[in-house]
């Protein structure tokens, strides 16, 4: 029974085997491609597929080893060497800036100290730091990093955008300066990094985050507002002011100014001055030791934004601009006439008679700003 089984399953193989043993014509037989999957697939098809896998084999994914090669031998990947590299070269820059503020009790004087964070600019010893940092000050002390402090003198002012420029004696102090960059390019999203002295203690530090919006209006030291503003994530703090926003490049592209806070620490709204402003004022700064604003003798106190409603209610002839209250130089040289009496509005007491500014230089005015 053992043989008989044996012998049927022999020949059932040899039976497999028989269609290729047996002698064809070539010129009658189609060849065929065997696949993985034991399906037969005509040439033409077969060569469509092996121009898909060639395509897939370049729009593929990159795979964990491709991955790996972006990693260098200590785990650090591109971005983090990007920061890493910043930090090392524009860390040198940063440096705290420390305030004495004389005041004088019934029967004493004592000394309040103050801190803050600025940037050498370049290598005549001139320092970038916020005007609020410095604002009262009877001496100033600028440390770059923990091995050198020196004393250092005011130069110029701009408390309209909260600028002040201080000057150390070269001989003394390791300058190394930053490279401006752009902030009329910036975009939303980009990359942005902030080195600073948080809370005076901490020299040096870095943190990163992104630009959050561009364009924001802040208050400025003298109620007037600084427009262009930068707003980022990356974590500002008390001390932080007065040092530099960057690009990922180690450009700067501000000055980090402000945050908003319910706290009074970080809470990721910080805000900067743009680097472009900081150009644009700078020249006057150093040279003349303030910047010297344009003026057209009305205050942002000085004029009402007019709006429809208001226009009506009063009946001018426009129904947009500044309705001019109290005038200077060189607008009232000009023959512009401000309010010429006071009239009651409701429970409110407007100003009235003044003529209406609707544009300058072909730009149309809508409000103070």
């Amino acid at each position: 029974m053992k043989k008989l089984l044996l012998l049927i399953l022999l020949l059932s193989l040899a039976g497999c085997r028989a269609p290729s043993e047996a002698t064809t014509d070539a010129a009658d037989v189609t060849p065929s491609i065997e696949t993985t999957e034991s399906e037969t697939i005509e040439p033409e098809a077969a060569e469509a597929e092996e121009r898909v896998l060639e395509n897939s084999e370049e729009t593929a994914p990159a795979s964990p080893d491709t991955d790996t090669a972006l990693i260098d031998a200590l785990g650090l990947d591109f971005a983090e060497k990007r920061v890493i590299d910043v930090y090392e070269r524009v860390a040198p820059s940063v440096v705290s800036v420390t305030t004495q503020v004389l005041q004088y009790g019934f029967f004493d004087t004592f000394t309040s100290e103050g801190s803050g964070s600025g940037f050498v600019i370049d290598e005549a010893g001139h320092i970038l730091t916020n005007y609020h940092v410095i604002e009262n000050a009877d001496s100033l002390e600028v440390s770059f990093g923990e091995a050198v402090s020196v004393s250092a003198e005011l130069i110029g002012v701009d408390p309209r955008n909260d600028l002040a420029v201080l000057k150390v004696n070269p001989a003394e102090a390791p300058l190394v300066p930053v490279e401006f960059g752009d902030s009329a390019s910036l975009q939303v999203g980009q990359r942005a990094v902030a080195i600073g002295n948080p809370f005076g203690e901490f020299s040096q530090t870095l943190t990163t985050g992104v630009i959050s919006a561009l364009g924001r209006t802040l208050e400025g030291p003298e109620s007037l507002d600084i427009t262009g503003i930068i707003q980022t994530d990356a974590s500002i703090n008390r001390g932080n002011s007065g040092g530099p926003l960057l690009d990922s490049a180690g450009r700067v592209i501000g000055i980090n100014t402000a945050i908003f806070s319910p706290t009074g620490t970080s809470a990721g709204v910080g805000f900067s001055v743009p680097i472009d402003t900081i150009k644009r004022v700078l020249p006057d700064m150093l040279e003349l030791g303030y910047y010297r604003h344009p003026w057209l003798g009305v205050g942002p106190r000085s004029a009402y934004p007019v709006s429809p409603s208001l226009a009506e209610v009063l009946e001018l002839s426009v129904t947009e601009g500044l309705l001019l209250v109290e005038i200077a130089p060189p607008l009232s040289e000009a023959g512009v006439r401000g309010a010429q009496r006071r009239v009651q509005l409701g429970n409110t007491i407007a100003f009235v008679g003044g003529d209406v500014l609707t544009s300058v230089n072909a730009q149309t005015v809508r409000d103070y700003n």
